[in-house]
């Protein structure tokens, strides 16, 4: 049986940080919590690998007289990003790293997990360490296969994410939408190539596409209500292989960010109905491809979230900050319009962004992220 300390937390996310991998590949990660999951007094534990999800980690500790499944989950993939932080502890997977911060994610879970096995609850508490949340919809992955269900099945649902704007140890929340969700968008336009010379005997679908860019710009402006937000950005067009032959072929890619899934789902029809437009227009093919996968806004749940917040603004020993929605994306987001529950950040304190390969999150986080989410989830049980 271990009882974990600060020192040993901070041990065990050097080690993870050393061993990042990617999405729906964390072999070495998943053996690695297990290792450290089993070291734990295991009298209230269950332990479950889903097959159907096999690098996911569900651990179930039961209540003294539970009233609800409480659930947490913590994000376990790393990105291809080369490490360049000179730390001794870097990554060892060569164009692999921990950029996010989900070493500190699940080292925090880690240590939520030890106090609690020491500790029974009195509710059931469902700890799910969720592979591939980068990328290919981990969350999704996991509702759709069917790995919630029964006494794996949370009555709600909690999760954190590192935030290097933040003061160490510091608390972030909102009401409402804490991550937009997010749209791969990609635009096939389909012509008639030919000579420059002779533009008549062509369909140039450069000039389309200019006319659907511009179109799409005013999306946002004209079809979405003013005092929400969104965002499309068409980041990348290829089109043509010379400068005086009319390219047949454009393709034009970009993404979308929305603060509610309603709005996502205005703008991915705003953009279906511009480009049979443009079809009609220029007499030409015009192909859309929208990929949202589990990439759903962060929507907190608001009864949850107002208990949440309540408690972190009443508790002297936390530091709480109200926070802006933030626009990148978050595949939690999925699980909460399954769940009701809430997303919270914790301050990681650090120059360097996310996804940055300097990223270097302050350690003193781990063990003052654990202590006020104990302190919550106990909370929680009591009222």
């Amino acid at each position: 049986m271990t009882v974990l300390n600060e020192e040993e937390l901070i041990k065990i996310r050097r080690h993870l940080h050393e061993i990042p991998e990617l999405a729906l590949e964390e072999t070495e990660t998943h053996q690695y919590l297990l290792e450290v999951i089993k070291k734990f007094k295991q009298d209230n534990l269950e332990i479950n690998v889903p097959a159907e999800l096999p690098t996911a980690i569900m651990v179930l500790i039961k209540g003294s007289n539970p009233q609800r499944t409480i659930g947490y989950r913590t994000d376990i993939d790393a990105l291809p990003v080369s490490e360049k932080t000179n730390l001794p502890y870097s990554s060892k997977h060569e164009g692999v790293m921990h950029a996010c911060g989900h070493d500190i994610h699940m080292t925090v879970a880690l240590g939520l997990l030890n106090y609690f096995s020491e500790n029974q609850t009195q509710d059931n508490l469902l700890f799910f360490f969720q592979p591939a949340e980068e990328s290919k919809s981990g969350g999704k992955l996991a509702y759709e296969k069917g790995i919630f269900h029964g006494k794996w099945k949370p009555d709600e649902f909690y999760g954190l994410h590192d935030n290097p704007d933040l003061p160490a140890g510091a608390i972030g929340c909102r009401e409402g939408t804490l991550f937009a969700g997010t749209t791969e968008v990609n635009i096939d336009l389909i012509g008639k190539g030919g000579h420059a010379a002779f533009p008549q005997e062509a369909n140039d679908t450069v000039v389309a596409a200019a006319s659907l860019i511009m179109q799409i710009q005013t999306v946002i402006s004209r079809s979405i209500d003013p005092i929400q937000s969104g965002v499309i950005t068409l980041g990348k067009v290829e089109a043509g292989t010379i400068r005086n032959v009319i390219a047949g072929h454009t393709r034009i890619e970009g993404t979308i960010r929305g603060l509610t899934q309603k709005m996502i789902l205005k703008i991915d029809q705003r953009l279906k109905d511009l480009c049979k437009g443009i079809a009609r227009s220029y007499n030409m093919e015009v192909n859309i491809e929208l990929n949202q996968g589990g990439y759903w806004p962060v929507e907190n749940n608001p009864k949850l979230t107002k208990r949440f917040i309540s408690y972190m603004k009443n508790n002297p020993k936390v530091e709480f900050i109200e926070t802006k929605p933030a626009m990148t994306g978050e595949d939690f987001g999925y699980l909460l319009a399954k769940f009701p529950g809430t997303m919270f950040w914790l301050g990681v304190e650090d120059d360097s962004q996310l996804h940055s390969a300097t990223l270097t999150p302050d350690e003193k986080s781990i063990w003052r992220g654990i202590e006020v989410i104990k302190g919550f989830l106990i909370d929680r049980m009591e009222n």
